[in-house]
């Protein structure tokens, strides 16, 4: 009998690298009455991507997913069918050393069982029962190694938003009531919407260095609102909204609810961070910008939603 194993041995040195290496074929065979075991891994290897592994027969039948599993069903999203890999990486998380095959950090994204409903050398149709996927998948061959993955079923998604950036109207003083806005400093950058998905954002194409703020998402979706600043000679961008997070859309959410959000994120890097944002505190941020050479400052309405376009809800007072 073909020793399944062989080719994930072959690719692997067992003194080189942390991943269980059996010294034996695997058992055939899944006993009666034993569920079927998935695991989804999160690799960051040479390039981002998702491990899909789905137990059969004694070993874990791979696939890596470049983009993660498809949130709803309007979007297919490439499957690349590699090695068969041992029951033991189930549960393996761990940093594979560069230069080994696979070198990079590689954690546990999902775990839990799943329920064949076809299985065939072109397709397979499953479902997941895990904490984090859940639901009817299928994957089907397109050509060589090469195959797609369709969820069948409806998922709880709103549609990633197209939008344009809410604009501030032009006023000579900031709003007399000031404890219904939360004001920032207006950076006389340019603004910036990035859109995040499977660890990756078009707005790489122009920002390149942006590749590794939407790598620390994962598979997180988000879409950020902010600005690109030069400080002291360098370019920052700063955000200082959040219109789409984890597929929930928060355009209709106020200020507030967005803002708590964002601040969730913890964003930091050398290019990127989170913009401050000070309640009720006009004058002081006003002076501030001003003995900073900013141009002004921005009041953003607490209850307010995100408009895209022009819009009085949010006012651009002059330092």
């Amino acid at each position: 009998m073909a020793d399944k194993l062989e080719r994930y041995r072959s690719k692997r040195d067992a003194s080189r690298t942390p991943e269980p290496v059996p010294p034996s074929p695997p058992a055939t065979g899944n006993g009666p009455g034993h569920e079927h075991a998935f695991v989804i891994q999160e690799h960051h290897a040479r390039s981002l991507h998702w491990d899909l592994r789905l137990e059969r027969d004694g070993v874990l039948v791979s696939w890596a997913v470049p983009k993660g599993l498809p949130g709803d069903p309007g979007t297919n999203h490439l499957a690349v069918h590699t090695e068969d890999h041992p029951m033991e990486y189930l549960t393996f998380h761990g940093e594979i050393p560069k230069g080994e095959y696979g070198g990079g950090t590689m954690t546990v994204w999902d775990t839990g069982t799943y329920e064949t409903e076809k299985w065939s050398d072109r397709e397979v149709k499953f479902v997941l029962h895990g904490e984090r996927a859940s639901g009817r998948f299928v994957l089907f061959r397109t050509r060589g190694k090469n195959w797609m993955i369709h969820r069948m079923d409806a998922a709880a998604r709103d549609p990633f938003p197209q939008a344009e950036p809410m604009l501030p109207a032009e006023r000579a003083r900031p709003p007399k009531d000031t404890s219904a806005y939360a004001f920032e400093f207006a950076w006389g950058g340019r603004r910036l919407l990035v859109p995040i998905e499977g660890g990756r954002t078009t707005a790489a194409r122009e920002h390149p260095w942006l590749r590794g703020l939407a790598e620390s998402f994962g598979s997180r979706t988000a879409m950020l609102d902010g600005e690109l600043a030069t400080l002291k000679g360098a370019e920052l961008l700063v955000f200082y909204d959040l219109l789409y997070d984890d597929g929930h859309s928060l355009v209709d959410r106020p200020y507030t609810v967005r803002r708590a959000a964002l601040e969730a994120l913890e964003l930091g890097g050398g290019h990127w961070q989170t913009a401050p944002s000070w309640p009720g505190e006009a004058e002081p941020v006003r002076r501030a910008a001003r003995e900073q050479g900013l141009p002004g400052i921005v009041a953003k309405r607490l209850d307010s939603a995100y408009e895209p376009g022009p819009s009085t809800s949010w006012l651009f007072v002059p330092s």
